[in-house]
Parts: structure tokens; C-alpha cells; sequence
């Protein structure tokens, strides 16, 4: 799967619409996402990265109903085909991860029980949304191992998770999210701590995935690399909100936000002499709870003028289903240069 894929016409499957989401602490309100607005379409597959820290993982809590606490959803909606998500009962969220909205998390160790075989979590996941037997959960788990890629499938359903390797563990998590085929998938960081090798065989398994059920994408991670090769679409992030949004290879190819810039500098490339040295961001993210007045990335920007400190940026159209919020992308007004 590439860039190809674009995002088609009519409802998206997902909208999150000025999404705001606050956490009380001592300091002060922690502002972990800060009107956030995007759409996911059917069949879509689309990236979120950002620093650590950035509200990626956040967002992909909140729109699975999964907000730590005290944490809440302050103000926005997150519909799914038209059904707001916001405000849904603990009960009616349950019917809806995993059966309508999968998700993989980052860490399979942590997330797969340690004394129950494999095939039996598997099958949890399908008995928690359909009425099946023990025999059809079971036979179901293993079609599912199967379409995962994990050999012999029908002896390693009775295996558990130790004795498989971090690889195949997410490939189980992947069975487990695609269980009850979902319309979307949330991938949070799946392949962290995996080899370059596996990695590959994990995303080309979405890929596959992806083209054979349609199950639109929402892919969060920090690997740019990868998100250039699979998402059609990218959302950045910094300080809670989306900074820049576009097509994957107009984004990377000729960023707008220095925020973006800065991200794709710091990747590290082959090409360069080692004595050169990693490319770094300057300074660290700000305060959650005490978000400057301005554009939060200010005080890390190379390029900053006036009203940056002063007045937050708006989001700036530059191009077709393309906007960026830096005031270098359009008009300030003139007492504030």
C-alpha cells in the first residue's frame, strides 16, 4: 500500500469537530488536545504524528472513550457515521470498540493477558459482540491467525503469549482488532520496538488489510518514514492541536509549518557523515497546563515574528484540502510584524 490511496467523497466515517479534552492537575487545567478538527474516510488511511507528548495518543483515547481519569472531553463531538460518541454510556461505548472501531495499542505485552492461550483472547474479542458457540469463537480465532500470518495457526491458538515473539504478538493484536471487522482501525504506534524487518511485514499486513476489508486506517507514530510510505493523508501535531494537515507527499515534500520542517530535518538519513551529527528541535514542548498566549511552537521557532507571541494562528488554507497554522502562511496584521 502507498500514497495512493485518497480520501473519497460523501459523510466520513469519522469527524472529530473542535475536540477539546482537559486533564485537572495542580498546575492548572492540562490542555491535551486543543480544538482539534479532522475527518477519516471509508477506506482512508491516515497518519497523526507529533512529538512525544504532542496529543496523539490522547486523540486516539478520547475517540475510543478510553480518557484517563480525571481526564474529559471539555467540548467538541466525535461522530462515528453520524453518531455522536461524545456523552455514550460506558455500555453502549463497549459495543462500539471493537465491534465498529478496533484498536491496536503499542506494547502487545502489556496488552494480551499472560495465562490465557492466544486463541481464547482472540475469541473474547468476537463472543464480546456476537452470540457464538465456544466452537465457532474458537474455529473464527484461528481464521484469524491465519489471515495474520501466523503459522500453523491451529497448534499456536493454544499457545500463549511468551511464547511468542514481540512480532508475532502484534500480529495476535492485529487479529484481535480486525476480530469483528471493524470500520476503523487505531494503530497507536504499532511498531514500536520491533525490528526494521518485522516492522515491514506489520504495515504491509495492514496494507493487505486495508485493500481486502476496506477497514479505513488511523496510523499514530513518530516514524515519519513510515507514515510517508502508507498514509495517504497526515495530520501534525504539537501542543495538543493539529499544526498542519495535507497529502502525506505534498506535507513531506514542501512543509508550511516550521514545526513540520523541523520534525523532517530531525530524521535521521544515510547520506549524511556521521561526524555531522543528529538534527535536533531546539528546546523542549510547553506546559500543558500553562500554554503560552501565541503560537505555542514560538519559543522553538527558528523563523519567528511578532504576533507569534501574541496571537495564536489560525489554520491557514495553502492548497486543496491543505492548511498549516503559522502566521507565515498568511496575512498578520501589520502593527504585529
Amino acid at each position: 500500500m502507498s500514497a495512493e490511496i485518497r480520501a473519497l467523497p460523501g459523510r466520513p466515517l469519522l469527524a472529530v469537530e473542535d475536540l477539546r479534552v482537559v486533564i485537572p492537575s495542580r498546575r492548572g487545567e492540562i490542555k491535551a488536545v486543543d480544538g482539534v478538527s479532522f475527518g477519516v474516510q471509508p477506506g482512508e488511511v491516515v497518519g497523526i504524528v507529533g512529538e512525544s507528548g504532542s496529543g496523539k495518543s490522547m486523540m486516539a483515547l478520547s475517540i475510543l472513550g478510553l480518557i484517563p481519569k480525571p481526564g474529559r472531553v471539555a467540548q467538541g463531538r466525535i461522530a462515528l457515521n453520524g453518531r455522536d460518541l461524545v456523552g455514550l454510556s460506558e455500555r453502549e461505548m463497549r459495543q462500539v470498540r471493537g465491534n465498529d472501531i478496533g484498536m491496536i495499542f503499542q506494547d502487545p505485552s502489556a496488552s494480551l493477558n499472560p495465562v490465557l492461550r492466544i486463541g481464547r483472547q482472540v475469541g473474547e474479542t468476537i463472543e464480546a459482540h456476537h452470540r457464538v458457540t465456544a466452537a465457532q469463537s474458537w474455529r473464527r480465532s484461528v481464521e484469524m491467525l491465519n489471515g495474520v500470518r501466523i503459522p500453523d495457526p491451529e497448534a499456536r491458538a493454544q499457545d500463549y503469549p511468551h511464547q511468542y515473539s514481540g512480532g508475532m504478538r502484534q500480529r495476535v493484536m492485529i487479529a484481535m482488532g480486525m476480530a469483528n471487522a471493524p470500520k476503523l482501525l487505531i494503530a497507536d504506534e504499532p511498531t514500536t520496538a520491533l525490528d526494521v524487518t518485522v516492522q515491514a511485514q506489520i504495515m504491509d499486513l495492514l496494507g493487505r488489510m486495508n485493500r481486502e476489508t476496506g477497514t479505513a486506517i488511523l496510523l499514530i507514530s513518530h516514524n515519519i518514514a513510515l507514515v510517508s510510505r502508507f498514509c495517504a493523508r497526515v495530520l501534525v501535531m504539537y501542543a495538543g492541536r493539529i499544526v498542519e494537515t495535507g497529502a502525506t507527499e505534498d506535507v513531506f515534500a514542501e512543509p508550511s509549518h516550521p514545526y513540520t520542517k523541523a520534525l523532517l530535518t530531525a530524521v535521521p538519513r544515510i547520506d549524511k557523515r556521521v561526524e555531522e551529527g543528529l538534527a535536533t528541535i531546539a528546546g523542549r514542548p510547553p506546559d500543558l497546563a500553562q500554554l503560552p498566549e501565541g503560537c505555542a511552537f514560538a519559543p522553538r521557532c527558528q523563523v519567528p515574528i511578532g504576533i507569534c507571541a501574541t496571537k495564536r494562528p489560525p489554520a491557514f488554507a495553502i492548497g486543496p484540502e491543505r492548511f498549516a497554522r503559522c502566521w507565515l502562511n498568511g496575512e498578520a496584521p501589520e502593527n504585529h510584524q
